[in-house]
């Protein structure tokens, strides 16, 4: 239920105690009307007689009667009025009934029925989410440039010379692909260029297509992720092993050859 509002009960109090205070006066200004009252109030039939009766009741509770005032009910009940000035039925088997009472003998009166709910409907709840511009977009910016100078930088106090012109009448043994790509040219030793070419690398781009709208876990915690990082890293060390057998196990002819025997065929 609904807590009543601290300035509603500080009102409530105070009418109380006016009601309180003001009421003596009234109840002696009120005696010598009392005795033609009965015959006024009997008169006037729109009073119904059984709230005249719990009045009664009422106003002699309150009045300091322990028993109250009792006055017979239909049904052969007697109405008497407690201390606290609920009016209840004395029913013949010796049990209180209050008069007026409701199913189960509850005497509360109901006002409205309340939806449950909160009264105010909020439509937007707060998540841990930002904008992608420019919160994203601009650690990215500055992480572009920093890289940009730092290569501007090396390429002055590092040299990068290119190799002598190419002698198309004299090809090199071995012949290996940058290193980016010796991970597919070691895939052609051993399965065919249609399988090494375009199946492995194609189902490789597709799933990692899908993989964001399989993947659903917003976490970003490796112990709560176990799988994904599990896939990441034996796809990440399957491409570093075929690099480095490429770049440093392949001798003439793309043969297998130990480079602390052989000699290293690749220029780092």
């Amino acid at each position: 239920m609904t807590e009543i509002p601290e300035h509603l009960l500080k009102r409530a109090q105070a009418a109380r105690d006016k009601s309180a205070s003001s009421e003596p006066a009234a109840e002696t200004a009120a005696e010598p009307a009392e005795a033609s009252a009965p015959e006024t109030a009997a008169s006037d039939s729109r009073i119904p007689e059984h709230l005249l009766q719990r009045s009664k009741a009422a106003k002699a509770a309150k009045s300091g009667g322990d028993t109250g005032d009792a006055q017979t009910a239909p049904g052969g009940t007697v109405a008497v009025a407690d201390k606290v000035g609920a009016v209840v039925a004395a029913t013949p088997d010796g049990g209180a009934v209050p008069v007026g009472a409701g199913p189960g003998g509850h005497t509360q009166r109901l006002l409205t029925v309340v939806k449950s709910g909160s009264i105010q409907n909020v439509k937007a709840t707060p998540v841990d989410k930002v904008h992608t511009w420019p919160h994203l977009l601009a650690i990215e910016f500055v992480a572009a440039l920093a890289c940009t100078a730092f290569v501007f930088i090396f390429s002055i106090f590092v040299h990068a010379p290119l190799l002598q012109l190419a002698n198309t009448n004299q090809t090199p043994n071995p012949s290996k692909a940058p290193w980016y790509f010796l991970g597919l040219q070691e895939l052609l030793t051993v399965f065919h260029p249609m399988v090494a070419g375009v199946t492995l690398p194609g189902v490789g781009l597709i799933f990692m297509v899908l993989l964001p709208y399989v993947d659903h876990n917003p976490s970003n915690k490796p112990e709560d992720r176990k799988f994904a990082y599990g896939l990441m890293t034996i796809h990440f060390m399957f491409w570093s092993v075929l690099v480095i057998i490429g770049s440093f196990f392949r001798g003439p002819g793309f043969n297998f050859v130990l480079p602390w025997v052989e000699g290293l065929f690749f220029e780092l």
